[in-house]
């Protein structure tokens, strides 16, 4: 991941405020961005946006 870019994080409407196993993504250049909320200090996954509307699209198929 690029350091430089700065990245604006979110998690899901569906993730409690309770805290728990959360995702965060965020678009960055070129790239989405995915990270586990727990831990930080782990790098994030950078896929293509391609991949990652194929991907939404699936999870959210009926």
């Amino acid at each position: 991941m690029n350091n430089a870019e700065p990245l604006g994080w979110f998690k899901s409407s569906y993730s409690g405020t309770e805290g728990g196993d959360c995702v965060e993504v965020a678009d960055g250049t070129g790239a989405v961005h995915v990270r586990d909320s727990k831990d930080l200090s782990r790098p994030a996954l950078q896929v293509s946006r391609e991949a990652w509307a194929g991907f939404v699209g699936l999870a959210s198929a009926e």
